[in-house]
This record gives structure tokens, sequence and C-alpha cells, in this order.
């Protein structure tokens, strides 16, 4: 029998099964892709803590679904993701790199050069599912400091394990860490 843990968050629950992502450590397995119901649910409580802000960006993918309908319930004409690789059509992109929990690799954060220009003078929220380690929002806020605009704010919809103490991040709920005995 699969291992899960009960969220209830936004008024939805989820058995989200609980699956090792090391040798030390397992995580409950919250993937927001395809799920309508959580992202619809989450976004407007988002958007209630969240300061005034010009643009959001997010990191390719999970997040791309979130940072879509806070944007549309703000009435942004854009929001902004943060490629996991230089694509052809990138200007001058700026890059990062991260070691993410979920992926166990060295991750590459990539922002169009034109998308940094629009960035350049701006408030920008960082948003995401979950904020774990910080690595990837940290690597998320270097880009938007190069481009010359100002984080404003740092959202998302859970916040795992030691990020739940942070006093720097908005958040809807806590999602505990697994470590193995």
């Amino acid at each position: 029998m699969e291992k899960t843990y009960k969220l209830e968050v936004a008024g939805v629950t989820r058995e989200l099964p609980i699956l090792p992502v090391a040798e030390d450590l397992s995580i409950a397995s919250f993937v927001i892709l395809g799920d309508a119901q959580i992202v619809a649910a989450a976004a407007p409580l988002l958007v209630e803590k969240l300061p005034e802000v010009d643009v959001l960006i997010t990191a390719e993918a999970k997040g791309i679904p979130l940072v879509y309908e806070i944007a549309r319930l703000l009435n942004l004409k854009k929001y902004y993701v943060a490629r996991k690789s230089i694509k052809p059509y990138m200007d001058q992109p700026l890059v990062n790199e991260v070691f993410s929990i979920t992926t166990q690799k060295k991750q590459v954060l990539c922002l169009d050069g034109a998308d940094a220009r629009e960035i350049k003078g701006k408030r920008v929220a960082i948003i995401d599912d979950v904020i774990s380690t910080g690595k990837s929002l940290k690597a998320i806020e270097d880009l938007v400091v190069q481009a010359g605009g100002e984080v404003v704010a740092r959202a998302a919809i859970l916040a795992e394990g030691d990020a739940a103490a942070r006093t720097d991040i908005l958040f809807l709920q806590e999602l505990p860490l697994f470590p193995h005995k």
C-alpha cells in the first residue's frame, strides 16, 4: 500500500503520494499541472496576500498554471517564465544555475533578454507551487535583480519543511518533509 499525505488547502483535499527524493528524505508529491481545481481555488487566496505588483514571474514548468491564473485575476497582460534552457529565439538571455531538491541535479534558469528589459524598474512577485529549500526561488530572484526589477513578494501555495518558518514568503499551507529514520 502506497503511503500518502492528506493535504487540505484552499478548500480542496488531495491525497499526495509520499515519494523518496534522496537516500534520507521523502516528500509528499504535490503537482498542480493539470489540477485546474486546486489552481482556481488557491490563486484568489494568494492574490489577497500579494502587495501591489507590476509583473509576475515563475520557473518553468509547474508554476505556470498558477502564475497564469494569478495574472488573470490581477488583470495583468503578461507574466514571465524563467525557462529551463536557452531557446534559439532568446535575445541576450540572463542565465542562472540552481540545484533543486525535486530534480536532484543542477538546473539552468534563463530569462529572455527582451523579458528582462520589460521587467526593469518593475515591482515583481515570484510565484511558485511549492517553496522548499528556496534555491529555485533565489535563482529566479537573482534573475529579476539582474534585469533591474524589484522583488516585492515571493508566493506559493505550499511551504515545505523549513520554508514554512520563513517570514519573507507568502503561502497558504505548510507541507511537511518525511525524513527516513
